[in-house]
C-alpha cells in the first residue's frame, strides 16, 4: 500500500509499505476514505518529537470503511463507515476510567506516533471499540475528519479547560485550524468577546467570518498593547495558547486579567519562560492537556445537528499520490492560504 513514510528530521517520503494485519484480538483493520496532515506532523518532521521513530506512517487523523475486524470487536463490522480518533483507549485501565484516555496504560496518542498512522491507504487501530465512532451513512465524510482530533482538541484543551463561559473575555493566539476550531466550539458558550492574535491578515480574515469579534495582527510585535487596548487595560478572561512556540506562550501570560486562565493547546517543542514574577500575585490559572476526545460523541451531534460547519476549514483537497506536495502546501500555509488539507484515497468512497 502507499504510505507517507517519516524518515528522521526534515525527511519524509511517500512509499509501499505492507497492508497492515489483525494482530490482537480488539484491532480493527481500516481502509482510509480521507486523512488530513495535523501541525503535529510538522512538529514530528522538525524533530521535536522524539518518540516518533524513523521509518513511522504518519498521520492520526480520517476516517475509513472497516475492512477487518478482531475477534473481540463487537461494535463494528466490515463494511461500517467510522471516524478514527487520534486517541487509541483500553477503556478499562485506571486513565480511561478517569476519562483521561491520553494516558491509556496501552494506548494514548500512539497512531502515527508509536505505531503506523492514518496516512495510507490502510491502518490498524487497536482498541477498535473504544477508538471508532460509527458514521451515520446519510452524512458526508468532510467534517468528520474534522472531528478527529483539532475539534476534540481546541474544545477540550482551549475551550473546557479555558472555563470559557457566558459573558467572559477570551483571547485565542493562532488562528491556524486548531485556533479556529477553538473558536467555533468557544461560541458554544456566548462569551461576549473573542478576539483572535496571528501574524497572517488572510487566517484573521477568516476568523471574522468564523465569529471572531475583534482580531489582532501581531507582526508590529505590539499585540500586548493591542489586546489591553481592547479590554480597556483589564486583560481577557481567557487566554488561549494555540500555535506551541515559546513567543505565542509568553504572550498569552501578559494578556491575561487577574483571575485567568492560560489556557495551552499547542505543542512545545522548546522550553518557554514562564512569567512567575508577574504571575504570583495574579490568581492566575495555568493548563495543560493531551487532547482525551472524550467529547467526540458530543461533537459528532452538534456536526449532525448543522450547528458546527467543520468542514469550512478545509481549503484543499489531494489524492493519497500527491501527499507529499499536500504537506508542501500545508507547511507554507500563509502562502498558499491553507486551513485543512483532504488526502483522499482514490479506492475509497
Amino acid at each position: 500500500m502507499k504510505a507517507l513514510v517519516y524518515r528522521g528530521p526534515g525527511r519524509r517520503e511517500l512509499a509501499e509499505r505492507p497492508r497492515p494485519t489483525i494482530q490482537y484480538p480488539t484491532d480493527a483493520v481500516v481502509r482510509i476514505v480521507k486523512t488530513t496532515i495535523c501541525g503535529t506532523d510538522l512538529h514530528i518532521l522538525k524533530g521535536d518529537v522524539p518518540t516518533v521513530a524513523p521509518e513511522r506512517i504518519l498521520g492520526h487523523e480520517g476516517v475509513g470503511v472497516v475492512e477487518e475486524t478482531g475477534e473481540a470487536v463487537t461494535a463494528f463490522k466490515s463494511g461500517d463507515r467510522v471516524l478514527i480518533s487520534c486517541i487509541s483507549s483500553c477503556g478499562k485501565c485506571v486513565n480511561c476510567r478517569r476519562g483521561m484516555y491520553s494516558h491509556c496504560a496501552q494506548g494514548g496518542w500512539i497512531l502515527g506516533n508509536t505505531i503506523d498512522g492514518t496516512q495510507a491507504e490502510y491502518v490498524r487501530i487497536p482498541f477498535a471499540d473504544t477508538s471508532l465512532y460509527q458514521i451515520p451513512d446519510a452524512l458526508p465524510d468532510d467534517p468528520f475528519v474534522m472531528l478527529s482530533d483539532i475539534f476534540p482538541t481546541g474544545y477540550e484543551c482551549g475551550v473546557l479547560n479555558g472555563k470559557v463561559a457566558p459573558g467572559s473575555t477570551v483571547a485565542i493566539v493562532g488562528a491556524g485550524p486548531i485556533g479556529l476550531a477553538t473558536l467555533l466550539t468557544a461560541q458554544f458558550y456566548s462569551p461576549a468577546e473573542i478576539i483572535l492574535v496571528d501574524l497572517d491578515e488572510n487566517r484573521l480574515k477568516v476568523a471574522k467570518q468564523f465569529g471572531a469579534t475583534r482580531v489582532v495582527n501581531s507582526s508590529s510585535g505590539k499585540a500586548v498593547e493591542a489586546v489591553l487596548q481592547l479590554t480597556g487595560g483589564r486583560g481577557v478572561d481567557v487566554a488561549i495558547e494555540a500555535v506551541g512556540i515559546p513567543a505565542t506562550f509568553e504572550l498569552c501570560q501578559f494578556i491575561v486579567a487577574a483571575g485567568g486562565v492560560i489556557a495551552n493547546i499547542g505543542v512545545h517543542g522548546k522550553s518557554a519562560e514562564l512569567h512567575l514574577e508577574r504571575l504570583w500575585a495574579q490568581n492566575i490559572t495555568l493548563t495543560t492537556r493531551l487532547v482525551d476526545t472524550v467529547t467526540t460523541p458530543l461533537l459528532m451531534k452538534t456536526v449532525e445537528s448543522g450547528r458546527l460547519p467543520a468542514a469550512q476549514l478545509i481549503t484543499h483537497r489531494f489524492q493519497i499520490d500527491d501527499i507529499m506536495k499536500a504537506y508542501d502546501t500545508f507547511a507554507e500555509a500563509s502562502k498558499n492560504r491553507t486551513l485543512k488539507v483532504i488526502i483522499e484515497n482514490s479506492g475509497g468512497r
